[in-house]
């Protein structure tokens, strides 16, 4: 088997494994309680790799990556939340069951196979002798010669590669834990005086904003992006005539298709959080992450708005924010869309309700998680006036209305479509709030956490995500006018593409943070 489904064809399976010809010599030459013992256990590890590869294929469809043996398992409890989300318990559990029955099977079956196999190779110990030396002599021509059928090499050792790599990606992984618990120590503003922190930015209230699955392809997809660009166009004018400038240019994400909190924990720690081992590693530190900077400086209080959070979550700490407004503490009554539990637009008029629009002794950091447009996309919630949003009864029409999840996730050019029309609904909801009700001193910095899975991305797809930056102030804008940004929320085809963990020093740079390291 491939790793991946696009390879996934006829010609794959018509190749001759050189593994089977080898246990077959291997077989021919053991007495039958041993060779016994050796083929079960053959036709288990088999099972065994036939899963891995399975499951390469779906990291690699939905998270652009191989599955991880030592870090992924915890990612498919949340795989099956995601679907009991998206399309209801009944179905999740019955999905569930029939996949660990399928497994079950599989493991049961092929070690079933390869026990029959050596006993007919058993009893015909002349016949498979000829046909294992003859097997062997037309593998290891047609891999000199490189023989293929239908652009695929004739002679397979896929099993042989597959147990390679996953033991070089276990040993590699242990390596990288103890490696990246050095470097997690080390903090180019770690000992930074608080008020030599973000000077230039006092008095301002930030917004750090992160939207879900916001990434190049909706800027830049034929599909999706003729929708995308016009509302970006639109809006940018729109926050014109409000008074308001933005500059947007390109982050490289940590992550992709997936794992959100990997490319929010990148983009604010300043560290390269690729993977759930390093997020633990760094959520246990105390490297200081960029909405902590506020925290610390003494300068802001600091608050976090996040509807997709519904269970305890200790790293609020490593954030800095003094309060968190979790799924539950928004008053929303509406319904949820799939996975989001509520419309983007409410989450924002609750901000702006219990945070943004209330007096306070100091200028507030906000950090503002939008769900929206989170896959399966379907329902997508639509804008309604911001004066009748009330406790999100509203939506319910509107909900039961749209689209349902199993058509969108079914239909690749749907998925598609109705992921660029959910980007359209976020930027407007996000712009709209802040042509309402943002202030002379409100800055926004907004950015996409991760690239759409590749069904809807292209399997070549990059992992970059718009970044922008919007202020009234044309001060604020002037600080990183050496950026080479390009005006307004469109980032230019050309603008400059930086990696994700590089944004937070860039930042505390441009405004007027002076480094002190701290070296663990």
């Amino acid at each position: 088997m491939p790793t991946t489904i696009v390879d996934l064809g006829p010609a794959t399976f018509f190749r001759l494994p050189g593994e089977a010809i080898v246990g077959a010599a291997v077989l021919l030459a053991l007495p039958r309680k041993p060779r016994v013992v050796l083929a079960a256990a053959g036709g288990v590890v088999l099972a065994a790799l036939t899963v891995l590869n399975w499951l390469d294929m779906g990291f690699k469809q939905y998270l652009g990556r191989t599955f991880n043996l030592v870090l992924d398992w915890s990612l498919l409890g949340d795989a099956q939340s995601y679907l009991e989300d998206s399309l209801g318990r009944t179905a999740t559990l019955a999905a569930t069951a029939g996949l660990i029955v399928l497994v079950l099977l599989l493991f049961a079956a092929l070690a079933y196979a390869v026990v029959r196999l050596s006993d007919v190779l058993a009893r015909h110990p002349a016949t498979a002798t000829r046909g294992t030396l003859i097997a062997g002599v037309v593998w290891i021509t047609c891999s000199s010669f490189g023989v293929q059928l239908a652009g695929v090499p004739l002679a397979a050792d896929s099993a042989a590669v597959t147990l390679q790599s996953q033991t070089e990606r276990v040993s590699d992984t242990l390596k990288d834990e103890a490696e990246f618990r050095k470097v997690a120590k080390v903090d180019a503003f770690g000992a930074t005086p608080p008020d030599q922190l973000v000077p230039d930015l006092r008095g301002k209230d930030m917004i750090f904003t992160f939207i879900e699955s916001y990434g190049r392809s909706a800027i830049e997809d034929p599909i999706m992006a003729p929708g995308v660009d016009k509302t970006l166009a639109v809006r940018t004018e729109a926050l014109k005539k409000a008074g308001y400038h933005a500059k947007s240019g390109w982050l490289t994400s940590a992550t992709y298709g997936g794992s959100s909190w990997l490319g929010h924990s990148t983009s604010l720690s300043g560290l390269w959080v690729s993977n759930q081992q390093r997020y633990r590693t760094v959520m246990a530190s105390d490297h200081l992450s960029l909405t902590k900077v506020f925290k610390k400086s003494g300068a802001w209080n600091t608050v976090g708005v996040m509807p997709g959070v519904q269970k305890a979550w200790p790293e609020q700490s490593f954030f800095g924010l003094e309060k968190v407004y979790n799924a539950f503490e928004l008053g929303y009554k509406g319904p949820k869309f799939s996975w989001s539990t509520m419309p983007d637009q409410y989450t924002l008029e609750q901000f702006q309700k219990r945070v943004h629009g209330k007096k306070h002794a100091k200028p507030m950091m906000s950090e503002v998680i939008l769900t929206s447009s989170h896959q399966p996309w379907g329902p997508i919630p639509k804008m309604v006036g911001w004066d009748e949003l009330g406790d999100g009864s509203i939506f319910k029409g509107i909900e039961a209305a749209g689209n349902k999840p199993a058509d969108v996730i079914a239909d690749t050019t749907k998925s598609r479509q109705e992921y660029g029309k959910s980007i359209q609904y976020s930027v407007t909801a996000l712009t709209e709030w802040l042509e309402r009700y943002g202030t002379k001193d409100t800055v926004l910095v907004f950015l996409g956490d991760h690239q759409p899975i590749a069904r809807v991305s292209g399997n070549h797809a990059s992992r970059d995500v718009p970044v922008s930056i919007v202020a009234k102030d044309p001060k604020v804008l002037d600080k990183i006018g050496d950026w080479g940004w390009s005006d307004g929320l469109r980032p230019a085809h050309d603008a400059p593409v930086w990696k994700m963990n590089l944004f937070r020093d860039r930042f505390l740079t441009a405004y007027g943070s002076t480094p002190h390291p701290k070296k663990g």
